[in-house]
């Protein structure tokens, strides 16, 4: 059952760590990350935004048939703790329903945008079933394109066993974060990291640690 938390680490010994990428897909930059993730023969965890998978329901598909999660970022990417009840299930259903039909899957996790949940929202995402993910380097606002330096050094103290690495694939211009990605990602392959989606660590939690 979906914890009512947001989740940004799952408790494991084993050397795993979970990408996840937020605001795609996009035709140029999600692309660039499903090439640095097959090159490291990796798994990543992507949120989409549903009206983005109906701009490019190309690279959405890409991304599912290369094996990485699609997740619920809500339809249209509000602040869910500003909705009604009804509009936010609304955002969720429509998101779900839109991933499904693409993958055929059912959908097992949800980020707020901007991380914004209460406990209504919370409850909500629970009722569909969902993991509530967070993240352990929110500090290095890869959104505000803050520099690749920033962006690495604000997120490499985060890492350690079961930590979920928040990224942005969608919504603006992504250079930075893509470089900051590509040095990370070979940085942990080189320490024996292995990069899973989120349900995929969700699914190495130890409640003994």
């Amino acid at each position: 059952m979906a914890k009512l938390s947001l989740v940004h680490k799952v408790l494991t010994q084993e050397k795993a760590v979970a990408f996840t990428f937020d605001d795609g897909p996009h035709p140029l930059y999600t692309k660039q990350i499903l090439d640095i993730f097959r090159s490291n023969n990796g798994k990543a965890t992507f949120f989409m935004i549903g009206q983005e998978i109906n701009a490019f329901e190309d690279i959405a598909t890409e991304v599912h048939l290369a094996g990485h999660e699609i997740a619920n970022h809500t339809y249209s990417h509000p602040d869910m703790t500003k909705l009604t009840v009804d509009e936010a299930r609304a955002e969720l259903q429509q998101a779900d329903e839109r991933i499904r039909k693409l993958t055929g899957k059912p959908v097992l996790n949800f980020r707020p945008p901007f991380f914004g949940v209460n406990d209504d929202i919370l409850l909500l995402a629970a009722e569909f079933g969902y993991h509530s993910i967070g993240a352990v380097n929110g500090e290095a606002k890869d959104w505000e394109q803050p520099g690749v330096d920033f962006i690495l050094d604000h997120t490499r103290p985060t890492i350690e066993n079961g930590s979920i690495f928040l990224f942005h694939d969608g919504y603006g211009e992504r250079s930075q974060t893509i470089k900051a990605v590509q040095v990370l990602v070979e940085e942990l392959a080189a320490e024996g990291y292995r990069f899973l989606t989120v349900s995929e660590l969700l699914g190495l939690a130890n409640p003994q640690l």
